[in-house]
Order: C-alpha cells, then structure tokens, then sequence
C-alpha cells in the first residue's frame, strides 16, 4: 500500500515541478481552452515550450485534446481539476505565511 501511494505523490510532485504546468492548467482552467489563448495568457512561453507540456499533460492523462473541425480544444481532466486546487491551496499557503509587510 505505501509503493502506491508514493508513486501518486511521485507523479503529482514531478508535474507540480514540471515549469510552465502550472500556469498552463490554471490557464486552462479559466477558460483559454484554445492553443493561441493558452499561449497569448503566458507571458514568456514559447512555441516549443507550451507544444511540450500539453503533450506530457495529454499523456499523464491531466488534459485532453478535443478536435471540433479545424478548432483544437484543451479541457481540465478530473486529475487536472485537482492539480488546479492545489495550485490555489499553494497560493494560499504563501499568502497566509510567506508574504512580508
């Protein structure tokens, strides 16, 4: 049972590490599910960068792609609408505790 559970956390602190996923799952999450949105919400990603992490996200089953003609949609998954909470609770924790007057 531990094994299991140490491989979760592995999975969800290599992507919590992984630069960019961050503001691209919260980016997603408030609506920029186009690619050109996505990028035009994050200032210094690159082509390459953004094409990179949506693969690796599709692949850990955090995103999903969807094709509607010649339109290609991104949406949350239900593991990225978790990530997306934690990357709220984080906030919220530094805030709370790291913020100086």
């Amino acid at each position: 049972m531990e094994t299991k559970i140490f491989n979760g956390f592995q999975i969800v602190q290599d992507l919590i590490k992984l630069r960019w996923v961050p503001e691209i799952l919260k980016s997603i999450h408030l609506g920029n599910q186009r690619y050109s949105d996505i990028l035009k919400s994050i200032p210094y990603l690159s082509h390459t960068e953004l094409n990179r992490k949506l693969n690796i996200l599709i692949d850990k089953k955090v995103i999903e792609k969807t094709i509607n003609g010649n339109n290609t949609y991104y949406s949350l998954l239900n593991f990225g609408d978790d990530l997306v909470h934690i990357f709220y609770h984080l906030e919220d924790l530094e805030d709370k505790y790291f913020q100086t007057s």
